[in-house]
């Protein structure tokens, strides 16, 4: 997972998810649910809300639209990070989508929402917090281990180490690595296109959470002791490149 920058909903939008947010929040309670959902699967409110939604979420992921629980790219559903089933009133809250794939919001995520003993969510909404906070990423495995009860239930919530997520986050790994030597020698042979090029090609790949994850671990203080082991010294000097990073950063 990698922090979201939430954008501002236009206001034709917001006027119409606040007109139908209304017409459940006027029904009676226990009708609400079949209510909330029927509108939300409504030919109409899919054409004129639903898929304006899903396109200002893309926007919003990073690389190629990217899940923002998983970070695997070409993501289509728009999840309600609190359930509809939960908080029908909550259906069309702007601040209640997220980007995410079928993997995550449908055979793991569902109608899953753990809370904790002051009834606070346990998952982490990447638009709200700092994921990083709660979790942290293993890369000569690709795997994530909690830091935080938060990071542990959303973990478990989302499958994040499910299937072939880890080998594909040593893959992206790999990548930044590569790239990274790239952008080196364009610097050296003064190459702005290819340095250009190296910068997007992480930046566009899948699972950029590795990457950031990369570049936030390279300048804590025991980096050299605990981080280059699992990146190697010369990655780990160009990610303290501060040109580098204000490329990658920016």
């Amino acid at each position: 997972m990698i922090r979201i920058q939430r954008i501002e909903l236009p206001r034709q939008l917001a006027a119409h998810a606040a007109e139908l947010t209304e017409r459940v929040t006027k029904a009676d309670p226990e009708g609400r649910y079949d209510l909330a959902r029927g509108l939300w699967s409504h030919t109409t409110h899919r054409r004129k809300l639903v898929t304006p939604l899903r396109e200002l979420l893309g926007q919003m992921a990073h690389g190629n639209r990217c899940c923002m629980y998983c970070c695997d790219d070409l993501s289509t559903d728009v999840d309600h990070f609190e359930p509809l089933a939960i908080n029908p009133l909550r259906t069309f809250d702007w601040l209640n989508h997220l980007l995410a794939c079928t993997a995550c919001n449908s055979h793991h995520k569902g109608d899953r929402f753990p809370l904790d003993s002051l009834g606070e969510p346990l998952l982490i909404d990447p638009t709200q917090e700092d994921p990083f906070e709660h979790l942290y990423l293993g890369l000569a495995n690709g795997e994530y281990t909690g830091l935080s009860d938060k990071g542990w239930a959303t973990l478990e919530v989302c499958g994040l180490n499910r299937d072939d997520l880890p080998e594909a986050r040593c893959g992206a790994r790999d990548v930044v690595s590569i790239c990274l030597d790239a952008w080196q020698s364009g610097w050296e042979q003064a190459n702005q296109s290819k340095m250009a090029l190296a910068v997007r090609t992480i930046r566009a790949q899948p699972f950029a959470d590795v990457a950031q994850f990369m570049l936030r671990q390279a300048v804590l203080p025991k980096a050299r002791t605990v981080f280059a082991f699992e990146v190697g010294d010369e990655t780990l000097d160009r990610l303290q490149r501060p040109e580098l990073r204000a490329a990658l950063l920016a």
